[in-house]
């Protein structure tokens, strides 16, 4: 039950970061100005787009990572270091596996110098609880990924933290395993079952969000930065079909589809603006989405959320394809459906030639990055330019990580669109294929 009187047991305040280059230089800032707080008996979710820095805010959180700016406390305490009150299950299991499941579960309480008796007790207790009594002596090997994933849970429980952080902790499982881990974790959560006083997740499922969450923190990416706030008071449990949880999802949905302006021109540079962070798609997706949306039952018009079941695909895979045809002006979004612009039609009946093309015409229109190496090709006699030159560009207006991925995502649609080609051993682009 959440207890709205008492004092928030986490407080992250106006935390920002910024990693260093690999050449010790201050790097794009992957968070910027980020307050949140968490209170007893409460769950909180955060969503956002893949590289949003979720998972460095909850490392931040955890301790395990230091904010450049801000400060985060946890029951009044500042964190400096590992934090004492929390525990973390991740994505994958990350177990030891020449440990069998007691071991496994025992190791956080031995590294914490807690008693022998005390810690085989609770222990044994976690282990109960989350449901794996009999497979004590069982080693990681004999486990199913949902087995091995409670594990996962029963060795943050023993810890008795007062905060439970959650990274994508379904993510890895099949869907049936997934929704019956879930369901059990919030009947242990509901009945009192766990001493946990609150539960920070991410996760890049909007309906798994809506399902456990009470209040829903939306980041958005290039920096990470609090987009909305979300307050979730369906009652648990919840029904995935009761038209109060569908209207969320979707409105959930049309608020992730929501395009960031391109970042200005930072001080002192000059040349295009590069600030559009482009995410990894592949040529067959962006075909193959577009020829879904434009067969029945959507004919040219789609619901997300049920074009994500149709096409069984997760947040992180479904929004950068449909971001990538927003901004070719093949797709447009309308809160949270999303319909093929006349462009869009024109392609799906195209042949592959024509497609190719199409999409070469597309990319110097409205992404500058392609019509900057396109120009710096022809302005160049041998029509050669290092990759590196281009990416260090884009290091002005993004992180590494965002310039790297916006790179390789210009190298596999400007060989599509027959734009330039690009030598891999080289690291260059030029109008000829390597040989």
């Amino acid at each position: 039950m959440l207890d709205v009187a008492s004092p928030a047991l986490l407080d992250v305040n106006h935390v920002s970061q910024v990693f260093s280059k690999g050449s010790g230089e201050a790097g794009a800032p992957v968070l910027d100005d980020v307050s949140l707080t968490l209170r007893a008996g409460e769950i909180v979710g955060m969503l956002g787009r893949s590289g949003c820095g979720k998972s460095t805010l909850l490392r931040i959180v955890s301790g395990l990572t230091r904010p450049s700016k801000g400060a985060v406390t946890i029951a009044g305490k500042p964190v400096t270091g590992p934090a004492d009150d929390v525990a973390m299950v991740f994505q994958s299991f990350a177990l030891f596996p020449w440990l069998n499941v007691l071991d496994n579960v025992e190791i956080g309480p031995r590294a914490l110098g807690v008693d022998l008796i005390e810690t085989r007790k609770r222990a044994l207790k976690a282990i109960d609880t989350i449901g794996l009594d009999g497979f004590e002596s069982a080693y990681p090997k004999e486990l199913s990924g949902g087995m091995r994933q409670r594990v996962g849970f029963a060795r943050a429980l023993v810890v008795q933290p007062k905060i439970l952080l959650m990274d994508e902790p379904f993510s890895a499982l099949d869907v049936l395993t997934a929704e019956t881990l879930r369901t059990d974790l919030l009947d242990l959560w509901h009945e009192g079952r766990i001493a946990i006083k609150s539960i920070l997740m991410v996760t890049h499922n909007i309906e798994e969000a809506v399902l456990m969450c009470d209040r829903i923190i939306v980041l958005a990416s290039n920096p990470g930065r609090i987009a909305a706030e979300i307050a979730v008071s369906l009652p648990h449990p919840r029904d995935r079909l009761d038209p109060e949880f569908r209207n969320l999802v979707e409105k959930i949905y049309a608020l992730m589809t929501q395009r960031p302006e391109p970042k200005p021109m930072p001080t002192g540079v000059t040349g295009p603006n590069l600030g559009i962070p482009l995410p990894r798609v592949s040529t067959n997706s962006i075909a193959g989405m577009l020829e879904e949306i434009a067969a029945p039952p959507y004919n040219g018009q789609a619901d997300l959320p049920h074009l994500a079941d149709s096409l069984q695909l997760e947040v992180d895979d479904l929004f950068p394809i449909g971001e990538t045809l927003q901004l070719l002006k093949l797709v447009e979004f309308a809160d949270a459906d999303i319909k093929l612009t006349a462009l869009g039609k024109r392609f799906v009946d195209m042949d592959v030639d024509q497609r190719k093309k199409l999409i070469g015409e597309q990319m110097l229109a409205n992404i500058p990055l392609a019509a900057h190496i396109k120009r710096v090709l022809d302005e160049r006699p041998s029509h050669r330019a290092p990759a590196t030159r281009f990416r260090e560009e884009l290091e002005d207006f993004m992180s590494e990580d965002y310039a790297e991925r916006t790179l390789r995502t210009i190298i596999t649609l400007g060989r599509y669109g027959e734009l330039f080609a690009y030598d891999e051993n080289a690291q260059a682009f030029s109008y000829e294929d390597p040989t």
